[in-house]
């Protein structure tokens, strides 16, 4: 068997230090457009920001500059995933004011950091995204922005407010941190239509908003709660929180049981683990599972064991994916009722206003699909949304597509699928050509899974 390469990955991912490097050579604004209006753009509300002129602000063009982040991406994407290159334009790094500093990039010590690319040549939309997991802002350069910005989309990233394997210190009450999160989102896509006003002349005529697991979230919650400001949205393995369940609270502590030999096989697919991703379970046993629980019941019920894991995850990568053993035995369902009123704060309710377009891999062993998207679906068709929602299942796409390195005969990366969603949604709500209905989404023809995905291949759910 080939080695797993994602634990060492995760390690790296929690323990990275910010990418320092040489700054490009930065052009200044010329007749050509280069970087036009570059002292014009000031984003509103920021305590911080700093801009440069880059020669490319993809990340090839970025690799080895404090523009990006390749640390803070590792394992999101597959090793020869295809990346776009020569796109100039204007930068903006900064933050927004507030009171935690686990994110150290640029070592500011200072979280609501942000990021904001406006290409030379502009096709009049803007992207918004939040980082997945506990990233940061530059952790979907590579698998989002890269590819928006050769299309000559604005971009703009958050950090969402807080960040890392102790976020849940952030905030007052259980649930504060991830409250923030949408916070930010919403903040941050006001300042970037603005921003984008001011770099181009008028505001964008499309706004997107996408992202992948907990960016995927924001997705959801955005399009729910704020249709206002996005012509639609684009969900990657987004996760769910309903206030009785089902959650990652009431999947993965079946998971962490089965780690201290208190639960079966036949447990975890009872919670929703798909048949047929047993060969991913040792790896997220020690990847995933344990930190994922701890780090997100300390949020939102941090009475269940103050103790662990208490003021911190850790220090180390083995402290910080150990699980808590009291997780083994952890019961969403009975917990008091102020548990139940925290997580409805940042509850999902299916009432998006906006087009949808969510994938999900269904070998993904972190946010099961049976026990997220395939629920989240049904609570926009409960909602009379569903003429909103189209819903593709990746056979094969699992919750990182850094794995399909590691198991290139299992897998598939959901990527090359999420750039053809992205397509049909602008598709979709720019020329009023409808995506194809729901379907399992099959390999594509040519053999090629990370080169290429048609949503039009594959069979339609229900036939």
């Amino acid at each position: 068997m080939r080695p797993i390469r994602g634990v060492p990955l995760v390690a790296a991912l929690l323990l990275a230090a910010v990418v320092g490097g040489p700054t490009p050579a930065a052009a200044g604004a010329g007749a050509d457009g280069h970087c036009a209006r570059q002292g014009h753009v000031r984003v509103p509300g920021a305590a911080l920001q700093q801009s440069a002129c880059l020669a490319d602000l993809t990340t090839t063009g970025l690799a080895g500059t404090p523009y990006t982040d390749p640390a803070d991406q590792a394992g999101l994407t597959a090793r020869d995933t295809p990346v776009p290159s020569g796109v100039p334009g204007v930068q903006v790094d900064g933050y927004f004011p507030d009171s935690s500093h686990f994110n150290t990039t640029h070592g500011w010590a200072h979280d609501a950091q942000f990021v904001i690319r406006l290409p030379d040549r502009w096709n009049g939309g803007l992207v918004v995204t939040g980082a997945p997991g506990t990233r940061k802002q530059y952790a979907t350069d590579k698998a989002i922005s890269d590819r928006v910005l050769a299309q000559g989309y604005a971009y703009a990233a958050t950090d969402k407010g807080n960040n890392g394997v102790d976020f849940y210190r952030d905030g007052v009450r259980p649930g504060d941190a991830v409250a923030e999160w949408n916070t930010r989102t919403t903040q941050l896509t006001r300042a970037a239509r603005r921003v984008v006003a001011q770099r181009y002349g008028h505001a964008p005529r499309r706004t997107y908003v996408t992202g992948i697991s907990n960016g995927g979230y924001l997705t959801r919650w955005q399009l729910e709660n704020h249709p206002e400001l996005y012509d639609g949205g684009v969900d990657w393995e987004g996760a769910l929180w309903t206030a009785d369940g089902p959650s990652l609270l009431t999947s993965l502590p079946t998971a962490v049981a089965r780690t201290y030999g208190a639960a079966r096989d036949e447990d975890l697919y009872a919670v929703g683990f798909a048949r047929g991703s047993e060969f991913l379970w040792p790896y997220h046993e020690k990847a995933y599972w344990g930190v994922t629980q701890k780090i997100y019941r300390a949020e939102f019920d941090p009475g269940y064991d103050p103790a662990c894991p208490g003021t911190s995850a850790g220090t180390t990568a083995e402290q910080i994916l150990a699980p808590c053993p009291s997780d083994a035995h952890y019961d969403y369902a009975s917990r008091p009722a102020a548990v139940h009123r925290a997580v409805a704060r940042v509850a999902l309710t299916g009432r998006i206003g906006r087009p949808l377009i969510t994938l999900h891999g269904d070998l993904d062993t972190l946010l099961p699909q049976s026990a997220d998207s395939d629920v989240y679906a049904r609570m926009i068709d409960a909602r009379g949304r569903d003429t909103l929602h189209r819903y593709y299942t990746v056979a094969g796409g699992t919750h990182v597509d850094g794995l399909y390195d590691t198991y290139p005969d299992r897998l598939r990366p959901i990527l090359p699928c999420y750039r053809s969603a992205f397509d049909a949604l602008v598709a979709w709500v720019e020329h009023g050509t409808p995506p194809p209905a729901d379907r399992t989404l099959g390999r594509p023809a040519d053999g090629d899974v990370v080169g290429s995905c048609t949503l039009a291949d594959g069979l339609r759910s229900g036939s």
